[in-house]
């Protein structure tokens, strides 16, 4: 696949070659319609993953869909040893994106809609408020008067004092990973869900940096990644499935700080109808992440990674060796990550 040619001059997310990833078992609906039009309109290419439960015909315009058997014809070697029915193949459009020369790659769900906003310029180096004190901070309480907190946010830490947004000093920040807040029906864990019914709406006047040794989690469903930070998209299968974005965010915020990048959280320009889920299940499966979330960050603190853009994967190998030892990851995830890195070399030659 190749770039189209850009046909628009209104404000875009980026000059840039962006691409837009879902991965989806849907046909296409409303959310996937104005995801590939607003493609369309300004040249992004538009790239959705499929899997097992996806239908045998795919038809939209302006998108460029990938079923099971054209996964496994692109040569990658993570698409082949991935297992199906699994969000984790999500990372086989990340490799797709960065194959045509993205520059930019902004991964979204596909019950996830697109407002205006979210086709604005995308800008990484930006000067906002920033959080400095190390430990946990929960950013959805600067854009929120409610008690809500961020799906992986450690239980026992929802309710710790914090500076309040008007405390934040002003930073100049390289954040080429930035979270979208999602309106209405945002992601929140199991609990939040259990016990709130209330729509949320978040405030657009505000955005907040993390610096280093400062977590809080960051998921899947509208994060802009600049080309620098695209090996630690990387997704892990062997883990819990509610788990699988919010792990990736703790190791790919590490790695982050070894670089002097900062993580942004932003304003909300989507809006979430989320699609049918068990929320029991969903409660049990992150059950791990209630338990262990403090202890992966500890154990990911006390590293020594390696500064550079040179030395992404290696630090990716060992963040994922320590989750393994520590055991919260299958072992069975280094061979799926040594693909992972394998594919990103190959493509880099």
């Amino acid at each position: 696949m190749r770039f189209p040619k850009q046909k628009m001059t209104e404000p875009q997310a980026n000059s840039e070659q962006t691409a837009i990833v879902v991965t989806s078992i849907a046909a296409p609906n409303a959310t996937l319609q104005a995801l590939a039009r607003g493609c369309r309109e300004r040249g992004y290419a538009f790239i959705v993953i499929g899997d097992e439960p996806s239908p045998a015909e795919f038809s939209l315009e302006g998108c460029d869909f990938f079923g099971l058997q054209q996964q496994r014809e692109l040569g990658l070697k993570f698409a082949t040893l991935c297992p199906t029915r699994h969000y984790a193949r999500k990372n086989i459009g990340y490799l797709i994106a960065m194959r045509a020369g993205a520059e930019l790659i902004i991964e979204t769900d596909d019950d996830n809609a697109p407002d205006e906003t979210f086709w604005h310029q995308r800008t990484r180096v930006q000067t906002v408020c920033a959080g400095t004190e190390a430990g946990w901070l929960n950013v959805y309480r600067y854009f929120s008067d409610a008690n809500i907190w961020p799906r992986g946010f450690p239980l026992n830490r929802i309710n710790s004092p914090q500076p309040s947004f008007d405390e934040l000093a002003t930073h100049d920040v390289d954040a080429p990973i930035q979270q979208g807040l999602s309106d209405v029906d945002p992601d929140v864990d199991a609990i939040y869900r259990l016990t709130h019914t209330a729509p949320v709406s978040f405030r657009r006047d505000r955005r907040v940096a993390l610096k280093e040794d400062v977590w809080c989690p960051f998921n899947s469903q509208n994060t802009t990644w600049w080309r620098d930070a695209f090996p630690l998209l990387y997704l892990p299968a062997y883990c819990s499935f509610r788990m699988t974005d919010i792990w990736r965010s703790f190791i790919a915020q590490r790695i982050a700080w070894e670089n002097e990048w900062s993580l942004l959280f932003h304003e909300p320009n989507s809006a979430q109808a989320r699609n049918t889920h068990d929320l029991m299940r969903d409660f049990a499966d992150e059950i791990p992440g209630y338990l262990r979330n403090a202890e992966i960050c500890e154990a990911l603190s006390r590293l020594k990674l390696r500064a550079g853009i040179e030395n992404l994967s290696d630090n990716l190998r060992a963040c994922y060796e320590e989750l393994v030892r520590i055991g919260v990851v299958d072992a069975r995830e280094l061979e799926l990550l040594g693909a992972w890195i394998d594919d990103l070399k190959a493509l880099a030659e």
